[in-house]
């Protein structure tokens, strides 16, 4: 998730400190939107910050066109982004639909901790017409062994454990946000979780590819700067089945 990048000097150095940190997008320079927007012309636009952002000017990005926000939340089972709140507040009261994401740290702690983590800090489900279900946040390691020191079965495994345990929390499968490469590398190209996880795609190309298991993606990051604050991400999907996906109804 581009958000990350935007992380505090002090939270970047707890975490390195301790060996466990989410990793940036897989490159410094800003990704430009596919020249094709074909695919983006009928989808409804959003994006992704940092829960460490220091403000976001809310009117103007509603004006802009955005639906949506996803805002980090959590990161392993320690760190919370410090202005979270106060960003998701923003956004409500703005009238966007916004998701809390979870910075996965897998060589910290168990899938089932850190889903409890999330969803008792700000990665909880309300059924309120404007929150989606929590992102699941899964990125190579720049602090670290790439998969987190897990074998592809182990990180299989580790998943099922936070996408269960989220589940008995809060009602609701989780977001899965990940990039086909790194879907591929560190789960060996799982298809365990596209009949019930919605995708959230990472992916610089002028059509998305899409990780094992998937047949189409719900939520698209197709650069990580451009008209609004931080990613830039579409919804495959109209406002009302975007309206759909945040109250868990058919």
């Amino acid at each position: 998730m581009s958000a990350r990048s935007l992380m505090t000097a002090l939270a970047a150095a707890v975490l390195a400190a301790g060996s466990t940190c989410a990793a940036a997008t897989p490159a410094a320079s800003a990704r430009t939107a596919p020249a094709d927007r074909t695919a983006l012309a009928a989808s409804v636009p959003g994006f992704d910050i940092s829960g460490a952002t220091t403000g976001v000017d809310w009117t103007g990005v509603v004006a802009a066109g955005a639906k949506f926000v996803f805002i980090t939340a959590t990161e392993g089972t320690t760190y919370q982004y410090p202005n979270f709140p106060r960003l998701s507040a923003g956004a409500y009261a703005a009238g966007l639909i916004r998701g809390a994401a979870h910075v996965a740290v897998p060589s910290a702690s168990g899938g089932a901790a850190q889903a409890d983590f999330f969803a008792a800090h700000g990665g909880a489900w309300s059924a309120d017409h404007q929150t989606l279900p929590g992102t699941l946040d899964l990125e190579y390691n720049p602090y670290g062994a790439i998969c987190y020191g897990l074998s592809q079965s182990a990180m299989t495994g580790w998943i099922t454990e936070f996408v269960n345990e989220y589940h008995a929390r809060t009602g609701r499968w989780p977001i899965i946000y990940t990039s086909p490469n790194w879907w591929k590398q560190c789960t060996g190209g799982s298809a365990d979780f596209g009949s019930r996880d919605p995708l959230w795609v990472a992916a610089y190309a002028t059509t998305p590819p899409l990780p094992a298991g998937w047949t189409a993606y719900t939520f698209w990051q197709y650069a990580d700067a451009g008209t609004f604050p931080g990613g830039q991400d579409v919804f495959n999907g109209t406002a009302d089945r975007l309206l759909a996906l945040a109250d868990g109804t058919p």
